[in-house]
């Protein structure tokens, strides 16, 4: 009698344990988490591109007049400012001649029919701009010494530098947009090229002749855009939706296959404008959905969870 009490106390937890264990499943597992990254989605779309690159241009004025003294003598009259405007033949400076000076008007009493004044008139060579004034009134000048500087505004233009080996994409009477600073927008057409490059820059100016009815001053450093190719209906992703190697060698997007899978899918770029890029291979549809955000760093084939 006393071995069946012990031997119960001993058998009682082993028949509690497999009684407990009997409420599973047998051969059941904790299910495996499975862990979507959740991702928003975009499309290929239709776009007009543009591949340009941007240099930059200075307004200068290509043809300045200079006006000079003709005689020995001091200037009497003064008759423009520095910035106005003078026409062609119109007095700008008057000058007495240094004998007229130290005779003043004895040859005239000697002889009343004489009318001797020794003022000499000097008159501007051309249209233009007065940007440099070099004497005023009162001052002694010598015959052929600089009085002033009229820049021609026939001759306005910008100068735009470009380098050589993208010489190829400016063309002798092609339109280009200039870009001043504050962001107006004017458009010009290339009138020449210069015959020399910048020996350390190696960069080569273009002549912009340019149609505006605004006043633009000289030494106005403006951004010139040159076009180099452009396409139009061409698909495209966002650039966020490219994805790449360390060396930029290969670049891939993540491809819904499925609402919940993605897969990696390798492609080939074309031109890029902006924050869109040119997709030339593979030809995705239009109800193809590529990951535009969330895609960074997942696997070949991946789990997703499209949000909004």
């Amino acid at each position: 009698m006393k071995f069946k009490q012990i031997y119960l106390v001993v058998c009682l937890p082993l028949l509690l344990f497999s009684c407990k264990g009997a409420d599973k499943p047998a051969g059941a597992e904790d299910a495996a988490v499975v862990s979507q990254t959740p991702v928003t989605v975009t499309t290929v779309n239709d776009s007009s591109l543009v591949d340009y690159f941007d240099v930059s241009a200075t307004s200068v004025f290509q043809q300045k007049n200079i006006v000079k003294a003709n005689a020995n003598g001091y200037i009497q009259g003064v008759t423009t400012q520095l910035g106005h405007y003078v026409g062609k033949g119109s007095t700008v400076f008057t000058i007495k001649t240094k004998e007229a000076q130290s005779i003043g008007n004895s040859i005239n009493i000697l002889d009343t029919t004489f009318k001797f004044s020794g003022v000499n008139r000097i008159k501007a060579p051309g249209n233009g701009y007065i940007t440099q004034l070099n004497h005023q009134q009162g001052d002694y000048v010598q015959d052929g010494e600089q009085l002033a500087i009229i820049s021609d505004r026939a001759s306005f233009a910008f100068i735009m530098q470009i380098p050589y080996e993208m010489r190829r994409y400016v063309k002798i009477s092609q339109g280009i947009q200039l870009i001043l600073p504050g962001g107006e927008k004017i458009d010009g057409t290339v009138a020449s090229a210069m015959p020399s490059v910048d020996t350390l820059s190696q960069t080569q100016g273009m002549v912009i002749r340019v149609n505006s009815t605004n006043l633009i001053p000289e030494n106005l450093v403006a951004k010139a855009r040159i076009v180099k190719s452009l396409r139009s209906n061409a698909a495209s992703l966002p650039k966020a939706a490219i994805l790449t190697n360390e060396t930029q060698t290969e670049f891939w997007v993540m491809k819904l296959i499925n609402p919940t899978t993605a897969v990696k899918t390798t492609v080939t770029k074309g031109i890029e404008s902006g924050d869109r890029v040119e997709i030339l291979s593979p030809k995705f549809s239009e109800k193809d959905q590529i990951v535009v955000t969330g895609n960074y760093g997942l696997t070949d084939t991946a789990k997703v969870k499209i949000v909004q």
